[in-house]
């Protein structure tokens, strides 16, 4: 049951992050693409914006896919946690912990899977 409740959690959090970073790099689901993320990311202070989103991303994509195939954890953990701390510090910090003010809750719920997979490891279920 261990391996299959690291899974469930591995597929949820893994597919849900790299669904944000198709809406980044692609404009998927809703998403504004690159040129359209970018330019929210300058208007927030983050320059130059395309670079910044193809880095966010990338590091939304492919740690979101490698947490949900359980490949390469511990990359896949660092990516998580690096863009969940930026995005953090940029957007969600100054609101506070509650996510109902737009606050760091989610966030914080998101990086202690990543970490917590990273420590316990993928399970046996992985597909590499």
């Amino acid at each position: 049951m261990l391996n299959l409740g690291l899974l469930v959690i591995r597929l949820v959090f893994g597919l849900s992050f790299a669904r944000h970073g198709t809406e980044k790099l692609f404009g998927w689901f809703g998403g504004y693409g690159i040129k359209g993320t970018a330019g929210y990311f300058e208007s927030i202070g983050i320059k130059p914006g395309v670079p910044a989103v193809i880095l966010a991303g990338l590091g939304e994509l492919l740690g979101g896919l490698f947490l949900a195939a359980g490949f390469l954890l511990p990359i896949a953990a660092v990516l998580i946690v690096g863009t969940m701390v930026v995005a953090t510090i940029t957007v969600t910090g100054k609101n506070g912990f509650a996510i109902t003010a737009g606050g760091y809750e989610y966030n914080l719920a998101i990086i202690a899977a990543a970490v917590g997979l990273f420590l316990t490891g993928p399970g046996s279920y992985v597909l590499f």
